[in-house]
């Protein structure tokens, strides 16, 4: 009996009940339990392991560069970063208020880190994200339009709860690109959130985007409604390859 219900769990994806019942049974501690008390720990259990599985699937789809997260943080005072402050945004209130976060700073201070740390956590918090480099991005939506996929792209880009942009100003954007950026703004305005990182300061995107009527409406909807956060210091991977040859 117990082996024909192990295998019904198993073909209906109960995998938390499964996990459960058969290590009560292979323990022999089926009867340590009273029926109510058994069926909340099956319950539990999977309950559990389904959360497990959604974090693991979003974190999959957001197709991070590298693995970050909040407690590796290193809170240098050079570094510029507010304990307290980034605590608070990786609770991801800023999702639910479809507010932004700009990270810039210097080659190597840790900004995709940080931006990859706050998409994580929004990922376990059961937010949809995607991470994209941003010169690869326009790249692939060129495509796209050449092809007739770029609404399709768009679309899913749209239906994220959080998207994260990084290393954004590299290249001079064309006017395709310029555009794609802005339609981009408009779908996610009042309706999704960005972090985005950059080398270049703020106050020069607007060389980077061009066309000026273009650029105010880019950066009027990102930053009216953005945290920011300036990243000082010397270069953490410089950093770190000091501390590992000193280790060799």
């Amino acid at each position: 009996m117990n082996e024909i219900t192990l295998t019904k769990m198993k073909q209906m994806k109960l995998y938390g009940m499964y996990g459960t019942f058969n290590t009560a049974i292979e323990t022999g501690k089926t009867d340590d339990y009273t029926l109510d008390q058994f069926i909340s720990m099956m319950i539990e259990a999977e309950w559990d392991d389904r959360k497990t599985r959604k974090i693991e699937r979003a974190i999959k789809n957001a197709r991070f560069h590298y693995k970050s997260s909040i407690e590796n943080i290193i809170y240098e005072e050079t570094r510029n970063i507010d304990k307290n402050t980034l605590l608070r945004l990786a609770e991801c209130g800023f999702i639910e208020q479809n507010e932004n976060i700009i990270i810039t700073g210097s080659t190597g201070v840790g900004k995709s880190y940080l931006a990859t740390a706050l998409g994580y956590q929004a990922c376990i918090e059961g937010n949809r994200v995607m991470y994209f480099n941003t010169t690869k991005l326009f790249s692939k939506l060129k495509m796209a339009k050449a092809d007739g996929s770029y609404l399709k792209e768009l679309a899913k880009i749209e239906r994220q709860h959080l998207i994260v942009l990084d290393d954004f100003g590299l290249q001079l954007l064309d006017s395709q690109n310029r555009i794609a950026l802005l339609e981009i703004m408009e779908d996610r305005h009042n309706k999704g959130s960005i972090i985005i990182t950059s080398q270049i300061p703020v106050q020069g995107w607007y060389d980077i985007i061009g066309e000026k009527t273009i650029a105010d409406a880019i950066l009027d909807r990102l930053i009216h409604q953005s945290h920011r956060i300036e990243l000082g210091g010397e270069s953490m991977r410089r950093k770190r390859k000091l501390v590992n040859q000193k280790i060799v």
